[in-house]
C-alpha cells in the first residue's frame, strides 16, 4: 500500500492540475491567446531557468554520467530506428506513416517530464542529463522522417532540416542546461538578490506547465483513427518501458536516472509533434489523437511502472 500511495502521490497531482486546466478552458476562464503565451513563456524563461538552477546548484563533476547520456540517446535512437522499419514494412496508410512513426516514439521529455520529475523529488533531478540524450535527436529524426513519408514527400527539406538544427543550437531549454553545467563546472555562485530571483522564476515552470498543456488539451480531435493511434499508444506507453527499462537496471541506473528514464520512454505523445506535422504538410490527425490518447493513458501506465520499480526497491 505504501509503495502504492507512492505512486499515485507521484502522478495523479500533474493530470489533475491538467485536468483542472481544461476545465477551466472549457468555462471561458482561459481562452486560446493567454496559452499561446503561457506555452511561449515557458518555453523561453521559465523552465530554462529551472534546469538552470538544478544543475547549477549541483555539483557537475559528480552529476555528469557519460554512460547515462549514451544510454538515453542510443535507446531513442533504437526506438526510432525500428519503428520507422516495422512501419515502413507493415503500415498501409503510407500517407500518414511519418504522422505514426513520430508519435510512437517522441516523448513529451521537457515540459511534462520535467513537471512530473519534480513532483517527486523537488527538483528537475536527472531530466537535463536525459534532455541532452534525447531531444536534438527528437527534433532531428521529426525532420526527417516526415520529410521522407506523407503526402507530396520528395526526400529531405533541407529547409526544415536547417531549421531544425538551428532550433537545437537555440533551444532556450538546452541553453539553460548548458549555462548551468558551465556554472556549475566553474563553481560559480551568484549574489543573493538574484539567486532568488532565479527561484522565483524557476518556481513557476512546472504549475504553468501543467496549466498549459491542460488547457491545451485538444480532445474532440481524440481517437479519429483508432487502430493506429491504439498501436502507438501502446509503444509509447507499454513497450517501449517494458524493453528497456530492464536493461537500465542492469546498467545500474537508480533513483532519479531510473524515473527520468521511465519518463524518456513512457511519457505521453509531445504536443509539438502535432505542430511540426502539420507544418511540414501533413493532416495531423493521427499526430492528435495519439496526443490525445498517450496523455490520457499514462496517468495509469506511469503509476504502474512507478509502483513496480518502487516495489523493487529502485526509486
Amino acid at each position: 500500500m505504501e509503495q502504492l500511495l507512492f505512486s499515485l502521490n507521484a502522478t495523479i497531482p500533474v493530470f489533475l492540475v491538467m485536468v483542472l486546466s481544461y476545465i477551466l478552458k472549457q468555462l471561458k476562464v482561459l481562452d486560446e491567446p493567454f496559452i499561446k503565451t503561457l506555452n511561449s513563456f515557458n518555453y523561453k524563461v521559465t523552465l530554462p531557468a529551472l534546469v538552470f538552477r538544478d544543475i547549477a546548484e549541483s555539483d557537475f563533476y559528480s552529476v555528469w554520467d557519460t554512460k547515462y547520456v549514451l544510454y538515453c540517446f542510443f535507446v531513442t535512437l533504437i526506438c526510432i530506428s525500428v519503428i520507422w522499419l516495422l512501419a515502413a514494412i507493415f503500415y498501409k496508410n503510407k500517407a500518414s506513416l511519418g504522422e505514426f512513426i513520430q508519435a510512437s516514439y517522441r516523448s513529451s521529455a521537457a515540459v511534462l517530464g520535467i513537471a512530473f520529475i519534480q513532483n517527486i523529488y523537488g527538483n528537475s533531478g536527472m531530466a537535463p542529463l536525459m534532455i541532452i540524450g534525447t531531444v536534438p535527436l527528437y527534433n532531428i529524426a521529426a525532420v526527417l522522417i516526415l520529410s521522407f513519408t506523407g503526402p507530396g514527400a520528395h526526400g529531405l527539406d533541407r529547409a526544415s532540416l536547417k531549421a531544425s538544427v538551428k532550433g537545437i543550437l537555440t533551444n532556450p531549454i538546452i541553453i539553460g542546461i548548458l549555462l548551468g553545467m558551465l556554472t556549475s563546472a566553474l563553481k560559480l555562485s551568484f549574489p543573493t538578490i538574484l539567486s532568488k530571483t532565479i527561484n522565483n522564476i524557476s518556481g513557476l515552470a512546472t504549475p504553468l506547465a501543467l496549466i498549459a498543456l491542460g488547457a491545451g488539451f485538444e480532445g474532440r480531435k481524440a481517437i479519429k483513427q483508432v487502430k493506429p493511434t491504439a498501436v502507438a499508444t501502446l509503444l509509447k506507453l507499454v513497450v517501449f518501458p517494458c524493453l528497456f527499462l530492464p536493461l537500465a537496471v542492469a546498467l545500474d541506473f537508480t533513483g532519479p536516472k531510473l524515473v527520468a528514464i521511465l519518463v524518456m520512454l513512457g511519457s505521453p505523445t509531445t504536443v509539438s509533434c502535432h505542430i511540426m506535422a502539420k507544418n511540414m504538410g501533413h493532416e495531423g490527425t493521427l499526430t492528435s489523437s495519439a496526443v490525445v490518447a498517450t496523455t490520457f493513458l499514462s496517468s495509469i501506465t506511469l503509476t504502474f511502472f512507478l509502483f513496480v520499480l518502487r516495489s523493487m526497491g529502485l526509486i
